[in-house]
C-alpha cells in the first residue's frame, strides 16, 4: 500500500498561484516536453495556463487516440507520457488506455478534470467517479482535494510510474482545486513514500543458484520479455548470452531486446511463435526467464509448460514471480542489474553443444513459410519487403490482429525500441494513434504504423494530427475485407461460420487520406508495392497505402486453446 510522502521544505516562496499554476509548473519541472490531451470544461483552468506553455500540446481528435498516442510515445522514449482528458466522457474514454498501458507496463501521467469538490457525488453534469473505474487498471490513482498538495502528488506520480514495474498513475483534479488560488508558499518536495521501496538488486545468494544451475544444464535457454527493454538491458543480456553461450527465445513484447541477426537469436514463442522457440522452451532442461510475465499467450497450456526444466525468474515485480509457473529460482531485481551480476559471477558455461545443433536443425527445417506463388499479394512477402527496405531500422508499430503476428514474424529486429503493439490486452484501434506518439518521440524514423482495415477503422479521425503537425508516419493497412484473426478463428474452430467478420462495405482508405490532405495508394501486386515503396518510405511526407492482400491467409504455426507449445498446426506446407 503506498502511502504518501511527508514532505521536505527545502525552500518557501509566497505568492498567489491558482492550482493550474503549480500544475503547469510540476510538469516544467519533471521535463515534460509532449501533452496528448482534449480540452472541457472541468479542465479549462489548465488549459487557460497552457494557452501560453512552451510545452507541446497535441490534439487528438478522441481521447483514446490520445492515450494511445501517450503509450507509444513513452514505449519509444522511455519517459513517462502525459494525457489530459476532462471530466465524465472524457475521463471514461481513456479507460481502454489506461488498462493497456497497465497490462504492458507503460509509464502514463493522467490527468482527469473533475467536478467541483461540493458536487462530487451528487451525479453531476459530467461526473463519473474516475477513481473508482481506474484503481484495478492504475499502477496508482489520486485525486487531489488540496491546491497545495500538487507539487507532490505530481512528483510522486512520475515517480511512481516510471520506476519499478512502470505503469500508468491517474491524477483526478476537482474543476475548483485547479482554478483556486492559494496564498500559501509553496513547498519543495522530495519523493518519501515508504510503502514504494522497489526491489532494483538481486539477491547475491540467488545469483550464484542460477550461475551453478547454468554450469550444470545441457539445454538451457533463456526467455526474453519486455522487461529487458523496460530495464534497457539489451546489452547486457547479449553479453551474457554470449558469455555462457545460452540460446535467446523473445516474447512478442520482448521483440528486439536481442538481436534477431545473432546466431544465438531462437525466435518468438508462443502462440504464433516459431517451431524452434515453442520446441526449445518443451525441451529444456533450464528456463531462464527475464522479464516476461508467462501470458496464456506465451505458455499454451501450462500442464505442458516447461515439463523438463527448473525455472529462474528474474523480475521487477515480485508479484508474478510464481503466479503462473512454478520457480525454483526466484530473482526479484532490475534486468539491467541482474544481468549485471551475473556477468560479473562469470560461471562456467555449459556443455551443451548438441543442444545448440538441436536448436539449429530445427530453424533450418521448420522456418516461417507462406505460398510465394501463388499469384496473390501476400501479407508475409509486404513484411518481408518493408523490413528489406528499411535495412531493419524502422519503428514498427501495430494494430491488433493478424498483421500484428506477420509483423512480428516477418519483421526482424535488431535493435531495440524499434517495436510498439498491444501485447496484454489486445487493444484495436490502438497501432495507429500509437505510431503518432512513436514519432514525436523519435522525430528521424522510419515509423510504420502497420494496420488491418478493421482496426485502423477505429481510430481514422487521427489522421487529422499527422497532416497538421506533418508527421511522416507511414500507414500500411493490410486489407483483406475482414476481421481477420477472428475470421481465421471462425475457419479452424467454426467450421467456416463466418459470423460478422466479413467487412463487404468499406471506405476508399486512398480517399479518406486525401479528405485529410495526406496522399494515398491502393496496392495489388508485389511490382506494385515494390515501386510504391522504393518511392515513399524514404520521404519525410506522411503517406496511406491500402495492401489488398490475401484474404484466404492464415498466421502459422497456431497453437489451438489448451494445447500445448509442442503441439503447433500448420508448422509445415
Amino acid at each position: 500500500m503506498l502511502q504518501e510522502a511527508a514532505l521536505t521544505e527545502t525552500k518557501t516562496e509566497t505568492y498567489p498561484v491558482t492550482g493550474a499554476d503549480l500544475l503547469l509548473k510540476a510538469l516544467e519541472k519533471e521535463n515534460v516536453e509532449v501533452i496528448f490531451g482534449y480540452p472541457g470544461g472541468a479542465v479549462l483552468p489548465l488549459y487557460d495556463k497552457l494557452y501560453h506553455s512552451k510545452i507541446l500540446h497535441v490534439l487528438p481528435r478522441h481521447e483514446q487516440g490520445g492515450i494511445h498516442a501517450a503509450e507509444g510515445y513513452a514505449r519509444i522514449s522511455g519517459k513517462p507520457g502525459v494525457v489530459i482528458a476532462t471530466s465524465g466522457p472524457g475521463a471514461t474514454n481513456i479507460v481502454t488506455g489506461l488498462a493497456d498501458a497497465m497490462m504492458d507496463s507503460l509509464p502514463l501521467i493522467v490527468f482527469t478534470g473533475q467536478v467541483a469538490t461540493g458536487v462530487i457525488g451528487s451525479d453531476a453534469f459530467q461526473e463519473a467517479d474516475i477513481l473508482g473505474i481506474t484503481t484495478p487498471i492504475t499502477k496508482y490513482n489520486y485525486q487531489v482535494r488540496s491546491i497545495e498538495d500538487i507539487p507532490r502528488i505530481v512528483k510522486e506520480a512520475f515517480y511512481i510510474a516510471s520506476t519499478g514495474r512502470p505503469g500508468p498513475v491517474l491524477i483526478d483534479i476537482p474543476k475548483d482545486i485547479a482554478a483556486g488560488v492559494s496564498n500559501q508558499p509553496e513547498k519543495e518536495t522530495e519523493v518519501n513514500l515508504p510503502g514504494y521501496q522497489p526491489t532494483l538488486k538481486p539477491n547475491y545468494l540467488q545469483i550464484r543458484k542460477l550461475t551453478e544451475a547454468v554450469s550444470r544444464s545441457k539445454k538451457p535457454v533463456i526467455l526474453a520479455g519486455a522487461g529487458v527493454l523496460h530495464g534497457r538491458a539489451s546489452k547486457e543480456l547479449k553479453d551474457y548470452a554470449e558469455q555462457q553461450q545460452i540460446p535467446v527465445i523473445h516474447t512478442l513484447l520482448g521483440l528486439g531486446g536481442f538481436p534477431a541477426s545473432h546466431p544465438l537469436f531462437i525466435g518468438m514463442a508462443g502462440m504464433h511463435g516459431c517451431y524452434a522457440a515453442n520446441m526449445g522452451l518443451t525441451e529444456c532442461d533450464l528456463l531462464i526467464n527475464i522479464g516476461a510475465r508467462f501470458d496464456d499467450r506465451l505458455t499454451g497450456n501450462l500442464q505442458h509448460f516447461a515439463p523438463h526444466a527448473t525455472v529462474a525468474h528474474i523480475d521487477i515485480d515480485p508479484a508474478e514471480i510464481g503466479k503462473n509457473v512454478p520457480t525454483s529460482i526466484p530473482i526479484v531485481a532490475d534486468a539491467k542489474e541482474a544481468l549485471e551480476q551475473l556477468i560479473l559471477q562469470d560461471g562456467k558455461p555449459p556443455a551443451h553443444k548438441e543442444w545448440l545443433e538441436t536448436i539449429l536443425r530445427w530453424q533450418e527445417e521448420y522456418p516461417y513459410y507462406y505460398d510465394k506463388e501463388s499469384g496473390r499479394l501476400k501479407p508475409q512477402q509486404v513484411m518481408e519487403m518493408l523490413h528489406s527496405k528499411t535495412e531493419g531500422n524502422a519503428i514498427v508499430v501495430t494494430d491488433v490482429g493478424q498483421h500484428q503476428m506477420w509483423a512480428a514474424q516477418y519483421y526482424r529486429f535488431n535493435k531495440a525500441d524499434r517495436w510498439v503493439t498491444s501485447g496484454g490486452l489486445g487493444t484495436m484501434g490502438f497501432g495507429f494513434p500509437a505510431s503518432i506518439g512513436a514519432q514525436l518521440a523519435d522525430p528521424e524514423a522510419c515509423v510504420l504504423a502497420i494496420c488491418g482495415d478493421g482496426g485502423f477503422q477505429m481510430s481514422t479521425q487521427e489522421l487529422a494530427i499527422i497532416q497538421e503537425m506533418n508527421l511522416p508516419v507511414k500507414i500500411i493497412i493490410f486489407n483483406n475485407m475482414a476481421l481477420g484473426m477472428v475470421r481465421q478463428w471462425q475457419e479452424i474452430f467454426y467450421e467456416s461460420r463466418f459470423s460478422h467478420s466479413k467487412i463487404p462495405v468499406q471506405p476508399s482508405f486512398v480517399k479518406l487520406a486525401e479528405a485529410y490532405g495526406i496522399k494515398g495508394y491502393v496496392i495489388h501486386s508485389k511490382a506494385e508495392a515494390e515501386e510504391v515503396l522504393d518511392e515513399v518510405l524514404h520521404n519525410r511526407e506522411p503517406v496511406l497505402i491500402d495492401f489488398r492482400v490475401d484474404p484466404d491467409e492464415n498466421v502459422y504455426p497456431m497453437i489451438a486453446p489448451g494445447k500445448g507449445l509442442h503441439e503447433m498446426a500448420g508448422v509445415k506446407p
